[in-house]
């Protein structure tokens, strides 16, 4: 895919990865760049989070992003905070920056093992060298075990462009956060409403995809603007979430071991807060997840779910429909139990709740539970 105007990215490999796959990426730009940041909330977290995070309180401009994958560089006490240092110097080294703060870490990978930095450092030229203007080799270098790179792209009416490259496939529930995401434009926008618009655009699309119900140590969210094409500011906001949310649907299309993508819509909520909560936590639930892989309409299960997200609704009115059957209004309906469990057989489930308690709306998207899961999960260090 084309990147932006003003970005140029590359994917190499440095030896981290076992099975020889690339395993490190590379964002540059010879501009300075406008940028927005969300990290994960979970209190163990890598370094390349805490670093990320005081570099964004600077409110500076960035010139480049380094991404390893296959190795977290979390839990590694002071060897990881100055190894995660050491790597963002030889970017700078290697793009001729004048400063390490213009370069912006990433790990993704098995925590607590420490970080081949020596290695890393060593093919961090090479990736500067091999800087192209297509964001393939990046897409593919940051993954672990997804199955597929996660690429999206908007074009606004100015002709500037929004790209976003994701990876996450397990270990995705993330709260104030996301997996790993970058997300590149060139449209002109003001560092202040970046970072403004950013946290709305996460928290209805990354924020609502749920795989296994567990917070990474390493998610985050970038996004950076080169500022070199005029673009309306409400415009854009729309284009970052219109790319986000394709990212978002892929990585939960690409859950370890998936076989399902699930979309849950909810109406009728109170509030957005709660229509959003309440369809995450239809979306995460282990019961709806196992029963969408097994073709069971058990609508009980979406009901319950919706119960303990702390949304309001009417259970005299709620409404829910699997598929577009609908199941439950207030009480069971009928329905044909073989045709309903036919239809949860496709490749994409949507389930859909009324809460009948407002005009609130929102989705959110997750994956079937299967034993693939299991198995990748148990063996994972192994």
């Amino acid at each position: 895919m084309r990147a932006p105007r003003g970005f140029e990215l590359a994917g190499v490999t440095a030896g981290i990865k076992e099975s020889g796959r690339s395993d490190l990426g590379l964002i540059y730009s010879p501009h300075p760049l406008a940028w927005a940041f969300v990290g994960t909330t979970n209190l163990v977290k890598a370094p390349c989070v805490s670093r990320n995070r005081a570099r964004f309180a600077t409110g500076q401009p960035v010139r480049a992003v380094v991404v390893n994958s296959g190795n977290a560089n979390c839990a590694n006490g002071e060897r990881g905070i100055w190894d995660n240092e050491d790597l963002a110097g030889a970017a700078a080294a290697a793009l001729a920056l004048d400063r390490v703060q213009d370069v912006l870490t990433a790990s993704t990978g098995v925590i607590g093992v420490p970080l081949p930095v020596d290695k890393l450092k060593a093919a961090v030229p090479r990736a500067a060298s091999d800087l192209t203007g297509d964001t393939a080799a990046f897409a593919e270098a940051i993954l672990t075990t997804d199955t597929v790179a996660k690429e999206a792209a908007v074009t606004l009416s100015s002709g500037a462009r929004v790209v976003g490259v994701a990876k996450g496939s397990g270990m995705i529930h993330p709260n104030m956060a996301t997996l790993l995401a970058f997300v590149m434009t060139d449209a002109r926008v003001s560092q202040e409403r970046l970072r403004e618009a950013w946290p709305r655009v996460v928290d209805v699309t990354f924020n609502q995809v749920s795989v296994d119900g567990d917070t990474s140590t390493n998610d985050m969210a970038v996004v950076l603007s080169s500022q070199l094409v005029p673009a309306d500011p409400d415009e854009l906001e729309a284009a970052l979430r219109e790319v986000c949310e394709k990212l978002a649907r892929k990585v939960a299309r690409d859950g370890e071991g998936a076989t399902k993508l699930i979309t849950v819509r909810v109406t009728g909520g109170r509030n957005e807060q709660e229509a959003r909560a309440a369809a995450k936590a239809v979306a995460g639930s282990m019961l709806v997840k196992a029963a969408v892989h097994g073709a069971d309409p058990n609508w009980g299960r979406v009901l319950a779910a919706i119960g303990r997200s702390g949304a309001v609704c009417d259970l005299a009115n709620v409404r829910v429909r699997v598929q577009g059957v609908d199941l439950y209004r207030g009480s069971p309906l009928p329905f044909d139990a073989a045709h309903v469990s036919a239809l949860l057989r496709h490749e994409e489930v949507v389930l859909e709740a009324d809460l009948a308690a407002g005009e609130a709306d929102a989705e959110a998207w997750g994956c079937d539970l299967t034993a693939d899961y299991v198995k990748i999960n148990a063996d994972y260090t192994t």
